[in-house]
């Protein structure tokens, strides 16, 4: 490997580190996998339902959505996450059965993920000294 590969690799690190970027993932995997279930045909059999199908379209991209900004915009990921898992709820009415379960299960856990997940601490933040050492430390005079 070359250096400038090994800083890309490390740059690409550092960023996904800083989002969650597998609950976005999933969260929008989950509605690529809905829009697609909803666009099936069998056999020769094409059913259009109207404005009712509308559901069956806006669902999905509000969920690809809504992944794309879990990864871009990770301050807002609990807000952005809790919609996701509001929104793949109600795919179970909406779309095909929240698109044959698969769809709504890959959002549901993304949401989950994404709620979940907390940036990593600097090392400086890691370990500050307690409040119960600081007074220790000021009250006898001696460093630890």
């Amino acid at each position: 490997m070359t250096p400038s590969d090994m800083l890309a690799r490390a740059r690409f690190h550092e960023w996904r580190r800083s989002r969650p970027l597998v609950g976005g993932l999933l969260v929008a995997l989950g509605g690529v996998e809905m829009f697609f279930s909803s666009q099936l045909d069998i056999g020769r059999l094409h059913i259009q339902l109207g404005i009712e199908g509308l559901q069956a379209t806006v669902i999905p991209v509000v969920l690809v959505l809504l992944g794309i900004l879990l990864i871009l915009m990770p301050a807002h990921r609990i807000f952005y996450g809790v919609i996701a898992l509001a929104v793949a709820v109600y795919s179970l009415v909406g779309v095909n059965l929240g698109g044959f379960l698969l769809g709504m299960l890959l959002s549901a856990v993304g949401g989950i993920i994404a709620v979940s997940w907390a940036p990593a601490r600097a090392e400086s933040d890691a370990a500050p000294p307690s409040r119960i050492e600081e007074a220790e430390n000021a009250s006898t005079g001696v460093e630890r």
